[in-house]
This record gives C-alpha cells, structure tokens and sequence, in this order.
C-alpha cells in the first residue's frame, strides 16, 4: 500500500497554502477507515479513531502535506515569471529545473526556468549561483497580456513539476518526499488502526504550511489538544560521497529517532524529545527486533519544535524516513524504510498504556 500511495501523493502538486490536491487524497483514503474526519481553518486534516476507553490519553501522530516551492514575483513585459521562493530552495539546483504553475483558476500549467545557453556563457559565469532574484520561469508567453490571460498573475504558487520514479531494492526518489513520505505512512497506520483499535484515542493529522515557517500544525494542535505528539518526517542521511562522516543515517537502515534538532538561522528553535518517548521508542524497536537509526543536527527544523509549546506543553518527538538529496527535485529513500516506520509507530501507539503519564518527577 506504501508504494502505491507514495506514487500517487507525490505525483499531486501541494506548495505551502495550496496543498487542496493532497488533502483531498487523504480525506477520500481516511474515510475508508474512519467516519470521524475533519478539517480546519488552516487546511490540516484530521483523522480520529477512538479509544474504547473515552478517558484514555489523546495522542497526534502527524506530517506535513505540503511541498516547498515558489510564488510568483511579477511579469515582465516579455510574458516571463519572476519568481520568490517558497521555503529552503537550494538555488543551485534550479537553472533548466521543469516547474508547474498554479493559475487563478486552480489548474496547473507547465513551464521551465530559464538558463542561458552553455554555448554563450561566458567562463567566469560556468560556476556561479544564480540567485533567485536573476532567475525566470518561461512559459511560452509573449506579454505579460498573455500571461494574465492564462490565468496567471502575481502571486501563483508554483512547484517542481511532479514525479515518482522506482530504482533498484525498493528505492524510489520524486519530487516531494518531503514529506509526502509522512503522508504514506499515515495512510498505512489508519488502514492498520481500523482493523485493531488502540488503547488511545488516536489522531492522525495532516498538516498545512510546515515548509512556511511550522505554520499549520500549531492550528492543528488546537484542533486536537494531544496528551502526546509524534511527528513523521524526512531524517538527513550521511550516505552519499559528500556526505559521508557527517551524519550517522542511511538510507536502508530502518526508521530514525532525532535526539536533536535546530534551526540556527532565522528561525531559532528545535526539538529535543521528551526521555519518555525516546524509551518507548528504543523499547517498540527492540520488541520488533528493529535497527532504529539516532541522529542530531543543526540546520533542520520540524513541527513538533512548535508543537511542543501548545499551551502547557505537549511531549513530542521526531520519528523520520531516510531522505537523500532534501528540497531538491529528486528526493530518495527506500520503501523498506517507510513501511518498518508504520510498523514503529503502530507499537508505540498499541504499546503506550491509556493512562500514560509523561511528567516529569524529580523526587
């Protein structure tokens, strides 16, 4: 099941503030399994299944529907798109990258970003970044007429034209597991909770707007007020030739558990999870006789960093997917990884008695 929906999540486009296409997805496969699904006013979707047990704790396992992307800028005179981005995009990736651009309309029309021919560029500019403010999407407009015309005006999101593709042992890379990877595994766990109901009363949540600053599941969180929080997310792997002695992650390598998290620019938080949710975590891996991967970084941020904060605070802690080549077009991971995560969180979620109690004593 894994794979099917992964193809089909990241095969829909869904930038932060638009993800209609993603959310319709998940309410039509949720509703095979619960009748008790909702919406909010941000976008997040929200799946329950109930606890035969009313007084039992509430716990939120979530990832993020939407995608990183752009926004449109303006429109020359010549009909091309100037454009700003839309959470981290790595400009150096960009030059001669196929996009799809949102019209008023809500349909999606092809274009590309424009780079200048090779046989004319000049040697000093070979090895440079170009930076987002020199860069256009070209979609065969003359004028900027033609554009309005189209659909297309200041202010249209736009987004890596969408893909998937399957490589050797059960890997596949696309344009969106990040977090659409998150997404599946949500999917998988309500077919999984239908069948056996759970001590807790269970909410699986997608959330709007993570890659614009962790906007949605803060709403989210109100929506659902949880004892506890689980987020599902991308984990950076250290695989790769250049990336190799940076981070102990690999793809293969089974489910991960952040112990550490942080920002450190612009936006100046992170995440250490709650020690009781790391030890249940160990203790699922080990009755599963599962690898569970650690890993600690600077640079990454997720919801549950917000989360966390809701009122007088939510115990959260970030379980993840191995991911090579983040926020870029061709994003990697292994099947195997995302369906021995479902069966992570599922013991975690059976295991975890109704009464649980995450305070803190320090007698």
């Amino acid at each position: 099941m894994i794979r099917k929906t992964l193809k089909e999540l990241c095969c829909l486009p869904g930038v932060s503030g638009y993800e209609d296409c993603v959310g319709k997805y998940m309410f039509q496969w949720f509703r095979k399994y619960t009748s008790r699904v909702t919406s909010d006013t941000a976008g997040n979707l929200i799946a329950e299944f109930k606890s035969r047990n009313a007084d039992a704790k509430r716990v939120m396992v979530f990832a993020h529907m939407d995608q990183l992307g752009f926004v449109v800028k303006r429109i020359d005179d010549a009909g091309f798109l100037r454009i700003e981005r839309l959470g981290g995009i790595p400009e150096k990736i960009l030059p001669g990258l196929e996009v799809m651009v949102r019209n008023r309309k809500g349909e999606w029309i092809s274009g590309v970003i424009g780079n200048k021919s090779h046989h004319v560029t000049d040697a000093s500019e070979k090895y440079r970044v170009i930076p987002i403010s020199e860069l256009y999407v070209d979609m065969g407009f003359s004028s900027t007429r033609e554009a309005k015309e189209s659909g297309i005006l200041t202010g249209c999101p736009v987004v890596y034209k969408p893909r998937f593709e399957s490589l050797h042992n059960e890997k596949c890379y696309g344009t969106a597991l990040d977090n659409r990877g998150g997404c599946a595994v949500l999917l998988d766990l309500a077919e999984k909770l239908s069948k056996s109901s759970c001590e807790l009363n269970v909410f699986l949540v997608g959330t709007v707007q993570e890659e614009y600053n962790l906007r949605g599941a803060m709403v989210g969180c109100a929506s659902v007020e949880p004892d506890f929080a689980i987020a599902l997310d991308v984990a950076i792997t250290g695989d790769t030739p250049d990336m190799k002695e940076i981070l102990p992650v690999s793809v293969d390598g089974g489910p991960v558990m952040s112990m550490y998290n942080f920002h450190g620019r612009g936006t100046l938080n992170g995440t250490i999870p709650h020690p009781y949710l790391t030890e249940m975590a160990e203790k699922a891996a080990a009755g599963l006789k599962m690898p569970l991967q650690r890993t600690a970084s600077c640079g990454i941020l997720t919801d549950a960093s917000y989360v966390q904060l809701y009122r007088k605070g939510v115990p959260v802690i970030d379980l993840g997917f191995p991911c090579r080549y983040t926020h870029t077009a061709v994003e990697l991971c292994s099947i195997k990884d995302l369906e021995k995560l479902s069966c992570l969180v599922e013991r975690i979620l059976r295991d975890t008695p109704p009464d649980v109690d995450f305070t803190r004593k320090y007698e």
